[in-house]
Protein backbone atom coordinates (compact mmCIF):
# COMPACT_ATOMS: atom_id res chain seq x y z
CA UNK A 1 0.00 0.00 0.00
CA UNK A 2 1.30 3.43 -0.87
CA UNK A 3 2.52 5.79 2.06
CA UNK A 4 0.03 9.14 2.67
CA UNK A 5 1.27 12.04 4.28
CA UNK A 6 -1.04 13.11 6.27
CA UNK A 7 -1.57 16.08 9.08
CA UNK A 8 -3.15 16.38 12.81
CA UNK A 9 -6.21 17.25 10.85
CA UNK A 10 -6.25 13.90 9.27
CA UNK A 11 -4.64 11.27 11.32
CA UNK A 12 -8.28 10.89 13.22
CA UNK A 13 -9.90 9.99 10.36
CA UNK A 14 -7.73 8.34 9.36
CA UNK A 15 -7.14 5.86 11.94
CA UNK A 16 -10.54 4.76 12.79
CA UNK A 17 -11.37 4.98 8.59
CA UNK A 18 -8.79 2.16 8.55
CA UNK A 19 -8.36 -1.26 10.80
CA UNK A 20 -4.54 -1.02 10.80
CA UNK A 21 -2.33 1.80 10.76
CA UNK A 22 1.25 2.86 11.28
CA UNK A 23 2.45 6.26 11.33
CA UNK A 24 6.09 7.55 10.69
CA UNK A 25 6.96 11.18 12.28
CA UNK A 26 9.81 12.13 10.92
CA UNK A 27 11.98 15.37 10.93
CA UNK A 28 13.77 16.91 7.85
CA UNK A 29 17.19 16.86 9.35
CA UNK A 30 17.27 13.44 10.49
CA UNK A 31 19.74 11.09 9.02
CA UNK A 32 18.24 8.05 10.63
CA UNK A 33 14.97 9.13 9.51
CA UNK A 34 15.81 9.14 5.99
CA UNK A 35 17.51 5.61 6.27
CA UNK A 36 14.44 4.57 7.94
CA UNK A 37 12.26 6.03 5.28
CA UNK A 38 13.49 3.14 2.89
CA UNK A 39 12.59 0.60 5.44
CA UNK A 40 8.94 1.81 5.74
CA UNK A 41 8.79 2.46 1.24
CA UNK A 42 9.84 -1.21 1.37
CA UNK A 43 7.37 -2.80 4.04
CA UNK A 44 4.60 -0.72 2.55
CA UNK A 45 5.01 -2.35 -0.24
CA UNK A 46 5.49 -6.11 0.87
CA UNK A 47 2.38 -8.20 0.74
CA UNK A 48 2.43 -9.24 3.97
CA UNK A 49 1.11 -5.70 5.15
CA UNK A 50 -1.13 -5.00 3.13
CA UNK A 51 -4.05 -4.66 5.18
CA UNK A 52 -1.85 -1.53 6.92
CA UNK A 53 -2.19 1.56 6.11
CA UNK A 54 0.82 3.29 6.13
CA UNK A 55 1.14 7.72 7.15
CA UNK A 56 4.08 9.44 7.06
CA UNK A 57 3.84 12.90 9.46
CA UNK A 58 6.28 15.60 10.07
CA UNK A 59 6.99 15.81 13.55
CA UNK A 60 7.21 19.71 13.98
CA UNK A 61 3.94 20.07 11.82
CA UNK A 62 1.83 18.26 13.23
CA UNK A 63 2.14 19.09 16.98
CA UNK A 64 -0.65 17.72 18.48
CA UNK A 65 -0.63 14.16 17.42
CA UNK A 66 3.15 14.27 18.10
CA UNK A 67 2.28 15.17 21.75
CA UNK A 68 -0.38 12.78 21.41
CA UNK A 69 1.89 9.56 21.02
CA UNK A 70 4.51 10.90 23.67
CA UNK A 71 6.52 11.78 20.68
CA UNK A 72 10.28 11.56 22.53
CA UNK A 73 12.80 11.92 19.01
CA UNK A 74 12.73 10.91 15.35
CA UNK A 75 12.13 8.41 13.74
CA UNK A 76 9.48 7.56 16.16
CA UNK A 77 6.42 5.06 14.95
CA UNK A 78 2.87 4.97 15.94
CA UNK A 79 0.96 2.34 15.57
CA UNK A 80 -2.77 1.33 15.58
CA UNK A 81 -5.33 -1.18 16.01
CA UNK A 82 -9.48 -0.13 15.14
CA UNK A 83 -8.11 3.49 16.46
CA UNK A 84 -6.59 2.76 19.14
CA UNK A 85 -3.05 3.81 20.27
CA UNK A 86 -1.28 -0.13 21.09
CA UNK A 87 1.82 0.82 20.47
CA UNK A 88 4.76 3.81 20.24
CA UNK A 89 8.60 4.23 20.31
CA UNK A 90 11.51 5.32 18.47
CA UNK A 91 12.85 2.83 16.05
CA UNK A 92 16.01 2.77 14.41
CA UNK A 93 16.70 -0.88 12.90
CA UNK A 94 14.71 -2.63 10.32
CA UNK A 95 13.88 -5.86 12.60
CA UNK A 96 12.29 -3.20 15.31
CA UNK A 97 9.87 -1.80 12.77
CA UNK A 98 8.77 -5.51 11.84
CA UNK A 99 8.29 -5.86 15.03
CA UNK A 100 5.76 -3.27 15.70
CA UNK A 101 4.19 -4.48 12.54
CA UNK A 102 3.75 -7.77 13.63
CA UNK A 103 1.93 -6.49 16.47
CA UNK A 104 -1.14 -5.29 14.35
CA UNK A 105 -1.38 -9.13 13.57
CA UNK A 106 -1.87 -10.31 16.64
CA UNK A 107 -4.79 -9.82 17.14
Amino acid sequence: MPIQKATDTELRSLIFENARVVVKFTKTDCPVCERMGQTFRKLSEDARYQDVKFLLMDAAENPVSSKEVHLSGTPFFAVYLGGILIQCKLVAEENELEELLAELHKV
